[in-house]
């Protein structure tokens, strides 16, 4: 049982040995806690300076506008270097939230600007992730990918438990002009690491560029590879009809619903991320022993039977207890995805496949926008209830579809 736990600590561990990692890492860290922080505070500025749940799923829908271009920013990655590309995407951060907190000092701000910055963002924020895991993949041995992409994932989590606790902190203490002058010093700070990653030169030529070839060949290997349009299209669901719930929806139930503020906010965000803390830390401990297609589909099932105790919750206490098993799940759905993809694309598609895997984000932005026309009309337990039976039956149908590439123990796609 000892040798057994030394083993599972140095898989843990076993990333950090490479130096890159050691800088990635708490960059990545503390750019998630920035954009944590961020999210929360611009989420409670809307709901309570408009009090309109549309204009709330709009700014959480802004959040993602550019999930239409994420395989442009993959491309990128591809050619240029993902540590480069990635390091260009943290300045744009740092410099929006300067000017935020400018503005805010100025008594300048309304949400017209608040929703114009949020776009701007929202542009290059929904490739983060992809490049995060490109970079990692990039600099990490194959035998380590599942846990260092595990330990890679605590950054969100760990972001969305302690991030959005030190949001609303930041936020009801200081102010907004403050709070926004910590956020940028903090991303800031996540840019200056990510320079220290020693990444591979790009070998790719950076000249005239086949830029749609590039492209095209990219979109037609992910179609010519079942298990990988399967993922594709199981993250365009989740993304449509279960990260709504707990994304840009939360702030509309803690206070319509729970009939709370900034701090209990905070305590819901914190709950989901916990659990997904939880799940990510376990995938870094049992890596090698997961069949990768197998746990998608299993945790996205138990993803949604989760978010349905969170929908029909009798109190905020019973509902944070849902929010952590559902964080859970999600880790563990959602984590086997990613390294599967990394695994099947090789070096030559990472980026492409990566920036196609962040277009199914696209869906989250037809959900909140959806969900804040069914809301006003049919109220919010009844809207996602619906949302997860859709989820639940439409994960069903795409491990049924696609079963032969998905769930034979010796498919590629659960090659350990």
């Amino acid at each position: 049982m000892n040798r057994q736990g030394r083993n599972s600590r140095s898989e843990v561990l076993a990333p950090f040995s490479v130096r890159s990692f050691r800088f990635q890492f708490p960059g990545d860290l503390l750019t998630s806690w920035a954009g944590e922080m961020e999210i929360l505070i611009l989420g409670w500025y809307i709901i309570t300076a408009t009090g309109s749940v549309l204009l709330l799923t709009v700014y959480g829908s802004l959040q993602y506008a550019g999930t239409l271009i994420a395989p442009v920013f993959g491309l990128a990655g591809d050619r240029l270097g993902h540590r480069n590309v990635l390091c260009a995407m943290r300045g744009v951060y740092a410099a929006l939230a300067g000017t935020m907190a400018l503005l805010a000092g100025l008594n300048w701000l309304n949400p017209t600007v608040v929703l114009t910055i949020a776009g701007v963002t929202g542009l290059i924020r929904p490739s983060d992730l992809a490049m995060r895991n490109a970079l990692v993949a990039e600099t990490v041995p194959g035998d380590r990918l599942m846990a260092a992409t595990g330990v890679a994932r605590t950054t969100v989590d760990s972001a969305r438990v302690f991030g959005s606790l030190a949001g609303a902190a930041l936020f009801s203490l200081l102010g907004m002009a403050p709070a926004y002058v910590v956020i940028t010093a903090v991303y800031a700070g996540g840019l200056a690491l990510t320079l220290g990653v020693g990444a591979p030169r790009p070998t790719g030529p950076v000249g005239r560029l086949s830029f749609w070839s590039d492209l095209r060949e990219g979109l037609n290997y992910v179609w010519d590879t079942p298990a990988s349009l399967a993922a594709m299209w199981l993250a365009f669901l989740v993304n449509m009809t279960a990260f709504p719930l707990t994304l840009g929806l939360l702030p509309y139930v803690a206070r319509e619903i729970y009939h709370v503020g900034q701090t209990g906010l905070g305590s819901l965000v914190a709950s989901f991320a916990f659990g997904a803390l939880a799940g990510s830390i376990g995938i870094s401990f049992v890596g090698r022993s997961i069949r990768p297609a197998r746990m998608m589909l299993i945790y996205a099932c138990a993803w949604y039977a989760m978010l349905l105790l969170f929908v029909h919750a009798p109190g905020i206490g019973s509902g944070r207890i849902a929010l952590v098993l559902a964080g859970c799940a999600q880790s563990l759905s959602m984590v086997p995805m990613a390294v599967m993809l990394l695994h099947s694309a090789g070096a030559r598609f990472r980026g492409r496949v990566m920036g196609v895997r962040m277009l199914a984000i696209y869906g989250l932005p037809m959900g909140l926008m959806a969900a804040g026309w069914l809301i006003e009309r049919f109220g919010f337990a009844a809207t996602a209830s619906a949302y997860c039976a859709v989820g639940l039956l439409m994960t069903a149908v795409i491990g049924f579809h696609w079963r032969d590439a998905l769930w034979p123990t010796d498919a590629p796609a659960n090659a350990r």
